[in-house]
């Protein structure tokens, strides 16, 4: 059976795996293996390059314990919100460093992202966390599409200050410019995590409800179509 690495958001210098026991219950529903991952997050120490880390560990934990968990090692997705987003997409662009998984980078075989930063190149705040640790440009996933992507499903609200629909455009024209899935999903009049509070995007989320549970029922429609209609078909 197929399975569900869930990164939070944050911005990379909060959150907790707990922000995702939620979805991580909606994926165990379908028939999933969810994990909810807690990377290290930034501080004086530590920089968004040790949560990539983090994540690409999480993967090949995930493949090598794939017998014991009962998952399919070419059925890992990467479920990632806001900063969790830019995690679960820098694993599938700039990859982990071995050839894992059914693109053969080491990270996921599908992407379910929800307001992600894909395009980090104009923000101040990933720029500044980084410090010396690399360019922007090495981290932004925009800026290493490859011809070769797993497929992907972007939720994004169209008024988001701090992941902008621009990047998540831009994101999605160079994978299908590849051949790839990107299907964006925007849903109009709503921010940062289909927040209806425009003026503080960064907290006192007031996500649309409407917007929150279609949106959910597309990522679970796209999930059904790449894994679980064909394997249902069969039975």
């Amino acid at each position: 059976r197929p399975a569900a690495i869930l990164l939070h958001g944050g911005g990379w210098v909060a959150g907790e795996a707990e922000w995702t026991f939620a979805s991580a219950r909606r994926y165990a529903e379908m028939g999933f293996v969810a994990i909810s991952l807690q990377y290290r997050l930034s501080n004086e120490r530590l920089r968004p390059v040790d949560a990539f880390a983090d994540v690409c560990g999480a993967f090949r934990w995930a493949r090598a314990e794939a017998a014991t968990l009962g998952i399919d090692p070419l059925r890992i997705a990467a479920s990632g919100v806001s900063a969790g987003g830019h995690l679960a997409a820098a694993a599938g662009t700039i990859g982990c460093g071995n050839n894992g998984g059914a693109y053969g980078v080491g990270g996921p075989d599908a992407l379910v992202l929800w307001s992600p930063a894909v395009d980090v190149s104009g923000d101040g705040h990933f720029r500044r966390i980084l410090r010396d640790r690399g360019t922007v440009a090495q981290y932004s996933p925009v800026e290493h599409v490859r011809p070769s992507m797993p497929p992907i499903h972007i939720v994004q609200g169209d008024r988001d200050t701090l992941t902008p629909l621009s990047g998540a455009r831009r994101f999605c024209e160079r994978v299908q410019a590849g051949k790839g899935v990107c299907e964006l999903q925007v849903y109009p009049g709503v921010g940062h995590l289909l927040t209806r509070n425009l003026a503080h995007q960064e907290g006192d989320f007031d996500p649309d409800p409407v917007a929150r549970d279609d949106a959910n029922a597309r990522q679970r429609a796209f999930l059904e179509r790449l894994w679980l209609a064909p394997a249902a078909a069969q039975t």
